[in-house]
């Protein structure tokens, strides 16, 4: 009887302690990114979802080319909105994390479940993760505009061929162009770290917000070379896919979002659960 308290208060503590800190993590390397790469190609072509982004992302991208075609204010936030749909990408995604699980579960699966993350137990965590991504989005603007206004002033470019013949040839430019990167680098690097396998770990097991991040900052820290990789790789995907006029993101961020689930499988053992 001793015994059975004993493995029962040990048991007891070992969720607490899981549920308070972080999951345990496996170490990947670049063919786990391939192979996650792969089965997130082979859902998207099983259980298509791109008309549902490009309902998403076609109202985006009229609103930002209409704006041009009235005045070229909105021309130094181009780069950094573009730079900065990495940031809330994650969050973007969460419907995607659910058709894979169910898809792995060999549950009956279609572009519609991607809706039922809305009734599921973790929503509010996913809510509340996803509000700080938001914010994260929202500050990396400010800092862009901020940064523009420094070098450049508060007046509006006259033409996208004079803006960017400030931008890549005057050495403010220049000067716009390295600090923005090493600024929305360590933007990029925080999101990274907080969120490469949150969501999926909160659609699949209904953890905290904060164990979710301290499993996600756990992983960073065990495969940093490997994480630092799938970061690059997603944002080169994502300004691929902006060409033309974003029409690419309705197949770059559905892939990508498929992937990551199979890469939380990876770095996060089921044994854990």
């Amino acid at each position: 009887m001793a015994q059975n308290i004993l493995s029962g208060g040990v048991l007891l503590g070992t969720r607490a302690s899981v549920e308070a800190g972080a999951l345990p993590v496996e170490s990947v390397g670049l063919s786990d990114l391939q192979e996650a790469l792969t089965r997130g190609l082979d859902d998207f072509w099983a259980k298509p979802s791109h008309l549902l982004f490009l309902g998403i992302i076609y109202p985006l991208a009229g609103l930002v080319l209409g704006r041009l075609a009235i005045g070229y204010e909105v021309l130094p936030l181009i780069f950094p909105l573009i730079a900065g749909f990495a940031l809330v990408g994650p969050f973007v995604a969460i419907g995607l994390y659910e058709i894979s699980r169910r898809r792995e579960a060999g549950l009956d699966t279609s572009w519609s479940h991607a809706f039922e993350v809305l009734r599921s137990p973790g929503i509010g965590a996913i809510l509340g993760l996803g509000f700080v991504l938001l914010l994260l989005f929202g500050a990396w603007l400010v800092v862009a505009m901020l940064l523009h206004g420094a070098l450049f002033g508060d007046v509006a470019p006259q033409s996208a061929s004079a803006f960017l013949n400030e931008v890549l040839g005057t050495g403010r430019g220049w000067a716009l162009i390295v600090i923005g990167n090493i600024l929305g680098f360590l933007f990029a690097v925080v999101v990274l770290s907080i969120s490469v396998v949150s969501f999926p770990l909160i659609v699949d097991r209904h953890v905290s917000a904060a164990c979710a991040v301290k499993t996600s900052i756990a992983a960073v820290r065990k495969n940093p070379v490997t994480m630092a990789a799938w970061g690059l790789i997603v944002a080169v995907a994502l300004v691929i896919g902006t060409v033309p006029a974003f029409v690419g993101l309705a197949l770059i961020v559905p892939i990508l979002g498929h992937a990551t689930w199979h890469l939380y499988r990876r770095v996060v053992p089921r044994a854990a659960a």
